[in-house]
C-alpha cells in the first residue's frame, strides 16, 4: 500500500471526467429512448395489436434473453453489413462506434422499459378507465392525460433502477474503443503503470452515483407507498 499514489487521480481527473461526461450521456439518451419505444412496445401489448404485438413480444424475448455485449457486436458488425446489401453497392456502410453505443443501448433497454410500463398498465385501477369513459376521453386522452402519468409515477422507481443498471452497463463500451469512465481509467492506466490507482477511482465514483440514485429511488418508494396507506 505504501506504493500507491493517488495523486496521480488528481492529475488524471480532466481525463477521467470526460469519460464520465460520455458514460452519463450514453445512460441519459439510451434511456429516453428506451422510455420511448419501450412505451410504444408496451402499448402495442397491452392493446393486444394483431401481428405487430407477437412481434414485439418476440422482440423483447430474444433482447431480454443475450447479453448486452454480443448486442454491441451484432449491430457493429452486421448492420453495415445489411446496409451496404440494401444499398445496391454490397459494400458495409459504417456506423461508427458512437452511434453504435447509443442506438444499441436504447433498443436494448426499449424492452426492459417496455415490461415495466407493461405490468405498471395492468396495474391501473378499471375504475379510472370507466372514468375516463364516462368524461367521454378518446382512448388517446385517456392515455395521455389519465392512465400514462399515473403509471409513470407509480413505476418511477423501478425505471430508476433499470436507469442505475443501464448506468453500470455503459463501461461495456469498451469493446468498441470508447472512452467512457472505464475505458479512460484502463488507456490511462496502460500509460502510467497505475491500474490500481485507476480502477479504485472508477470503482468509487461508481459507487457514489449509485449509491446516491439508488437512495433516491429508496425515498420514492417510501413516498409512494406513504401516499398509498394516506388514500
Amino acid at each position: 500500500m505504501n506504493s500507491l499514489d493517488f495523486s496521480i487521480i488528481l492529475q488524471a481527473w480532466p481525463y477521467l471526467w470526460s469519460g464520465l461526461l460520455f458514460s452519463l450521456a450514453l445512460t441519459a439518451v439510451a434511456s429516453i429512448i428506451g422510455l420511448i419505444l419501450g412505451t410504444c412496445f408496451a402499448l402495442v401489448q397491452h392493446f393486444e395489436v394483431p401481428v405487430v404485438s407477437q412481434i414485439v413480444r418476440g422482440y423483447i424475448a430474444v433482447m431480454r434473453s443475450i447479453p448486452l455485449i454480443l448486442v454491441l457486436f451484432w449491430f457493429f458488425f452486421l448492420v453495415p453489413i445489411v446496409l451496404g446489401h440494401l444499398s445496391g453497392n454490397g459494400r458495409p456502410i459504417p456506423i461508427g462506434a458512437t452511434y453504435t453505443a447509443f442506438i444499441t443501448f436504447g433498443l436494448f433497454e426499449a424492452a426492459y422499459y417496455s415490461e415495466i410500463i407493461r405490468v405498471g398498465l395492468r396495474a391501473v385501477n378499471k375504475g379510472q378507465f370507466e372514468a375516463c369513459q364516462a368524461l367521454s376521453l378518446s382512448t388517446f386522452d385517456t392515455y395521455r392525460n389519465v392512465i400514462l402519468p399515473q403509471v409513470f409515477r407509480v413505476a418511477s422507481p423501478i425505471i430508476l433502477s433499470q436507469t442505475i443498471i443501464l448506468f453500470q452497463d455503459t463501461s461495456l463500451v469498451y469493446v468498441l474503443s470508447l472512452t467512457d469512465l472505464l475505458g479512460a481509467a484502463s488507456k490511462l492506466a496502460q500509460l502510467n503503470g497505475r491500474l490500481v490507482e485507476m480502477y479504485l477511482a472508477v470503482a468509487v465514483v461508481y459507487l457514489v452515483i449509485s449509491s446516491a440514485a439508488s437512495q433516491f429511488v429508496a425515498s420514492l418508494r417510501k413516498r409512494y407507498a406513504l401516499a398509498g396507506v394516506h388514500r
